[in-house]
């Protein structure tokens, strides 16, 4: 007799609600984990878009992303200069605000030249920048279709084309547009700023400014190499690509990975509480039926078997309740949640591990049952 799949069938209900209840909490610390690796994919994902391998930045910053960073436009050409560099090309990053109808769009606009590296390598739909100027191409986040318009500063522009998956660290969408048109927006003094400027005797300052300049290099060049170079001779900063990833994922990402990280811990300790007072009680609920196996000469360790059994049924039914509602809602959170196959098995282990622990104390409180109760009346 197999005592605990005959209690779930006699108390079927009450298994199945326990089992959802059990799965809600482990579906939010799936979304937690999955938020959590899916804040270093978001990170990542501009970087690994670009294929740069090169990036740089002014002297003395971390920036794009960690901080400010602003150089002459010209230095794409003294960077192409240098040998092991194949291609250069200037970008501005900047937060930006645009007006659809009906909506405000919060997003981070990425400038660069078509024809050079900066381009996103994932449309979805459409086509990227062309020579027209006032074009757009925006990750589907944003909730713009093709030939949509969109209000920044003072001009329209309309939506060419359609990536996917391309949204900044902090989780808004990316757009692209020409460089000229973003320098203009994050550069050029508005008619007010201007008139106090010229009376200063300011001037209206240049446009030719861009946030960074990536680079690709020639086949077989050392890119720490180069960056030295680099940061010898032209009086930049150069980072290369694995330094520009590690100082997202540790310096820009780590502190929502630490804080997301902190409250998946809660939350599997507070479903190990739970599955352990669950346990207790069906263990408690099984007294006469213990005490029966026991009068019949059931050895401790099938009465262990029995109750171990149970709390892992319950917990893998609850794990996979979780992990379904998880998958059916997962593409309706506002930030990307990557579970793979990895993440899901470390979550299935240390599931497995919560409930074999929990268990203990009801399997000691059900090895101290006597016998004698199951004479009871």
């Amino acid at each position: 007799m197999n005592l605990a799949l005959r209690d779930i069938r006699h108390r079927l209900s009450r298994f199945l609600i326990t089992c959802l209840g059990v799965g809600l909490l482990l579906g939010v610390a799936l979304a937690m984990v999955g938020i959590s690796q899916g804040v270093v994919a978001e990170a990542l994902a501009l970087t690994r878009s670009l294929r740069a391998e090169l990036w740089l930045v002014e002297a003395g910053t971390r920036g794009p992303f960690a901080e400010a960073s602003r150089i002459p436009g010209d230095v794409r050409e003294m960077v192409a200069r240098v040998p092991g560099v194949s291609a250069a090309a200037p970008i501005t990053l900047r937060t930006a605000e645009m007006a659809a109808p009906g909506r405000i769009i919060r997003a981070q606009v990425m400038g660069y030249e078509p024809g050079r590296p900066g381009w996103p390598s994932n449309i979805s739909a459409g086509r990227g920048l062309g020579g027209a100027r006032h074009e757009l191409v925006a990750d589907e986040r944003a909730g713009l279709g093709l030939g949509a318009t969109v209000l920044m500063g003072q001009d329209r522009y309309r939506v060419v084309g359609l990536t996917r998956g391309l949204v900044a660290s902090g989780g808004d969408p990316l757009v692209f547009i020409h460089l000229r048109d973003s320098q203009e927006l994050q550069f050029k003094l508005s008619p007010p700023a201007a008139r106090r400027a010229a009376a200063s005797g300011a001037g209206q300052g240049s446009t030719d400014t861009v946030n960074a300049v990536i680079a690709r290099l020639h086949p077989g060049a050392d890119a720490r190499e180069v960056a030295e170079k680099i940061r010898r001779g032209k009086h930049l900063s150069a980072l290369t690509d694995a330094e520009q990833s590690e100082l997202l994922t540790r310096s820009v990402a780590n502190r929502a990975r630490v804080q997301l990280g902190m409250f998946t811990v809660v939350l599997l300790f507070v479903t190990g509480v739970i599955i352990a007072l669950i346990i207790y009680t069906m263990t408690m609920d099984k007294l006469r039926e213990i005490a029966t196996l026991k009068l019949i000469g059931a050895p401790d360790r099938t009465i262990a078997g029995l109750v171990l059994q149970q709390a892992l049924l319950l917990g893998l039914a609850g794990f996979a309740a979780g992990l379904a509602l998880i998958f059916a809602v997962r593409d309706r959170f506002p930030r990307t949640v990557a579970l793979g196959p990895e993440e899901i098995g470390v979550m299935l282990a240390v599931v497995v591990t919560i409930c074999a622990l929990e268990s203990l104390v009801s399997i000691r409180a059900a090895l101290k049952i006597d016998a004698q109760a199951a004479l009871g009346g």
